[in-house]
């Protein structure tokens, strides 16, 4: 359960990190680095799901759902 709950939170945190890029983009007009910065942080935390994910069905916390 606490695995679910870590997924869904670093969801959340990716779509907020790509509307704070939107709203920056918007804002600045491509004149800072802020855009860049939530941009990278997307990233970064999209990786970190990644990982998270693939530990989680390795360590049998993630299970698959395929019924014959």
């Amino acid at each position: 359960m606490l695995i679910k709950i870590a997924i869904i939170l670093a969801l959340l945190m990716i779509v907020f990190s790509l509307f704070s890029a939107l709203f920056y983009l918007g804002k600045d007009k491509g004149s800072s680095e802020r855009t860049a910065r939530a941009l990278t942080v997307r990233i970064t935390l999209s990786i970190l799901l990644f990982v998270l994910l693939i530990t989680g069905y390795y360590f049998g916390l993630i299970g698959s759902n395929a019924h014959p």
